[in-house]
């Protein structure tokens, strides 16, 4: 059994908050997530700390204190021997002990919607594991017969046509034997919407149908769309380590580069965390970045910088490949380059001494009957 603590400063609350709208609803709610969670044999990893009459925190124990120093949650599943590629399980496990370990509360009104975060998360690793694009910053594409173009609505999916069957189209070349042009930030809305829109399905059938029609009528883009659909944790004062990822996250590298970060689509480094200490690769599926190998290719795209025959500048892939390669070969080379990536990143528009480390990570919005957060513009 997990075990029990005494009420915490609140200053020093973390993991999973649950808060229910009633005191007496408290106790089925902590017994039904505690359920689930020993369903996943992870007793040992928590602890309760009570909240208050209307709230409980899932904290992490010491036993899993241990296992991830100063919160690197990026060898759990090495430790803990997880294999979060075949076992859905495995992943759920992984998520949900990330969760604990979060320095920031992940509050949830129910259980119910606790268990429903965790399969979108689910959903969008298995979704960005199969994710393939062309990486073109200047094009942009999408299946025929399954999206359409207006400049005022953006991309569109056709009437008649499945949200679910459209983002699989566009993102997953297993589905449409083809990889299509998009940029990585766009690539990463659409990964976390067909998550959102899976989950939806069974969950709320109500929101999906709207998130259905909203696709019709108009796209829901860039700032907009993480207003509508997310939530940002950490912050520039109080920073997330640099080393704790939740799988699932939709994250941000900077490039501290001034100069080769004028390249369109270099600014930065837009990715899904996948979990084992991995983030999803756009343009070789095949090969996921670690936190190394993703600081080391950012770091030398400044070696890349050129200026084309029409005087653009661009990034010569060509050579970052050849210079990381030989970073990832020399320790003393690789050492000095993260630590400087590994550092925090400086705030926008200052290039200084920062790294590529954002402080904040994403997740998606509450989406249950009754308690979701997400409100549509064109479809309330």
């Amino acid at each position: 059994m997990p075990t029990s603590a005494s009420p915490r400063d609140p200053a020093l609350r973390q993991g999973i908050r649950i808060v229910t709208p009633a005191p007496s609803a408290l106790p089925m709610e902590t017994q039904t997530a505690l359920d689930w969670l020993q369903t996943l044999g992870l007793n040992a990893y928590l602890t309760t700390v009570p909240d208050g009459a209307n709230a409980i925190h899932f904290e992490p124990s010491e036993t899993l204190l241990a296992l991830a120093p100063q919160r690197d949650t990026t060898a759990l599943c090495t430790t803990l021997q997880l294999d979060t590629e075949n076992r859905p399980d495995d992943l759920a496990r992984e998520i949900v002990l990330a969760m604990l370990l979060g320095p920031v509360a992940f509050p949830f009104p129910s259980a119910a919607e606790l268990r429903s975060a965790v399969r979108i998360r689910q959903h969008i690793v298995q979704a960005a594991r199969k994710t393939a694009l062309a990486f073109d910053t200047e094009q942009a594409e999408r299946p025929a017969g399954y999206w359409r173009y207006d400049e005022a609505r953006g991309f569109t999916i056709e009437p008649g046509v499945s949200l679910i069957d459209a983002l699989t189209k566009a993102t997953q070349p297993d589905a449409s034997d083809k990889r299509y042009a998009f940029s990585c930030y766009r690539a990463t809305e659409y990964v976390t919407l067909l998550g959102i829109a899976l989950e939806l399905q069974d969950a709320h059938p109500g929101l999906y149908a709207k998130l259905q029609q909203q696709w019709e009528t108009r796209a829901v883009m860039s700032g907009a769309f993480h207003e509508v659909f997310l939530r940002e944790y950490g912050s520039m004062d109080e920073p997330l380590p640099s080393k704790y990822y939740v799988p699932g996250d939709r994250l941000w590298f900077r490039n501290p580069d001034s100069h080769s970060s004028n390249v369109e689509g270099y600014e930065g480094s837009w990715v899904f965390y996948l979990g084992d200490g991995r983030f999803n690769n756009f343009w070789k599926r095949d090969q996921p970045y670690t936190l190394t190998s993703k600081c080391v290719e950012i770091y030398h795209w400044r070696d890349g910088a050129r200026t084309d025959e029409q005087d653009r500048l661009i990034i010569d892939e060509t050579i970052v490949e050849a210079r990381a390669a030989q970073t990832l070969q020399d320790p003393e080379a690789l050492q000095a380059v993260l630590d400087r990536m590994l550092r925090r990143r400086d705030p926008q528009g200052i290039y200084a001494e920062g790294g590529c480390i954002d402080a904040t990570r994403e997740c998606v919005q509450w989406i249950l009957p009754g308690t979701a957060q997400i409100k549509l513009p064109d479809c309330p």
